[in-house]
């Protein structure tokens, strides 16, 4: 069983963008103390939601400044950048690490960024196998051509290379993607917005529960449920709303909106939220359900540096070692 940590670095209301980003390094060296096995980073353009651009920037920077646990992105988006200046990053980070980095790789959304990175609709909508495919590529090779759709070069040496590639994970929120992963042999990243039930529709779509498929849960500890759901309910709207406002669609097609209390309840009765008993009690269900044997928490939600990093040190003390030896 694999206990890692997901940071979103958002924005609190009353934060400005470096306290923003100094509580999420802060959170992933806290993790690395607590016993976690990894740390997990957000990639978010435009919006207070995350305010980190670069996923893989800002794990260069905890990777160097931690020596055991391993940090991955959660995801990079393939559909704003190019794969391959995105794989010589990844082949960086894995041999500066000593092979603690991780890729984790997603299509995104029909966002601003498209346009301001040149990218366009097309890419979004077309292209998202042809740039896992080319990174795939680069990663495994000592020298790429590559005759595609969107994508056309002579052939070039591969430099840096990593001694061995880094891990690939698929971000997977449909069907569409989940074949895709499986077609690759690549496991699946699965958000916080499904049950456990979906998650294990989802592997048996994918058809290969063998690899090691990563399950992603808002987590917030306390002495009883009820504490703790209060303190989600009071705190994560607060947040939470303003920074769905930054997904803004690059071609202005209409976006449903969603409710950040609606979304807050949903979050406290799908996730483990309560007492150390609850948290253990939900991962444990949800390791036994789908047989997923690697879940990452969601450690901000309440809102503040002080109550992150409280939640990462009862997390890690009261409600790890009974996970890892309940599994």
């Amino acid at each position: 069983m694999r206990l890692g940590i997901f940071l979103l670095a958002a924005r609190f209301p009353g934060q400005d963008d470096a306290t923003a980003l100094s509580r999420t390094v802060e959170a992933a060296v806290a993790a690395e103390r607590a016993g976690f096995d990894d740390v997990w980073l957000a990639e978010h353009h435009f919006m207070s939601y995350g305010v980190v651009p670069s996923a893989a920037l800002l794990a260069g920077h905890i990777l160097a400044s931690t020596s055991r646990v391993h940090v991955g992105t959660a995801v990079s988006v393939l559909s704003n950048q190019h794969p391959v200046a995105l794989a010589e990053q990844a082949s960086m980070l894995s041999l500066l690490s000593d092979g603690r980095f991780r890729l984790g790789v997603g299509r995104g959304g029909p966002w601003r960024d498209l346009e301001v990175f040149g990218t366009g609709l097309p890419r979004y909508e077309h292209g998202f196998a042809e740039s896992l495919d080319l990174l795939l590529t680069w990663l495994c090779s000592e020298c790429v051509s590559w005759e595609g759709e969107h994508f056309r070069f002579r052939e070039v040496p591969v430099v840096p290379r990593a001694l061995a590639p880094p891990p690939v994970t698929v971000a997977c929120t449909s069907p569409s993607t989940e074949a895709l992963a499986a077609e690759r042999g690549l496991p699946m990243l699965l958000g916080m917005h499904v049950d456990a039930d979906e998650k294990a529709a989802a592997i048996a779509r994918h058809g290969d529960p063998s690899l090691p498929h990563i399950s992603t849960h808002v987590a917030q500890v306390a002495d009883t449920r009820e504490e703790a759901v209060r303190t989600l309910m009071t705190e994560m709207p607060r947040w939470l709303g303003p920074g769905l406002d930054g997904y803004v669609a690059v071609d202005d097609r209409r976006r449903p909106p969603r409710d950040p209390v609606a979304y807050t309840r949903r979050m406290c009765g799908l996730h483990p939220v309560g007492s150390p008993d609850d948290c253990i009690e939900s991962l444990v269900s949800t390791a036994e359900r789908t047989g997923m044997r690697h879940l990452i928490l969601l450690v901000e939600a309440a809102g503040s540096r002080t109550a992150t990093l409280e939640n990462i040190a009862r997390l890690g003390a009261d409600v790890l070692p009974k996970v890892r030896a309940a599994t």
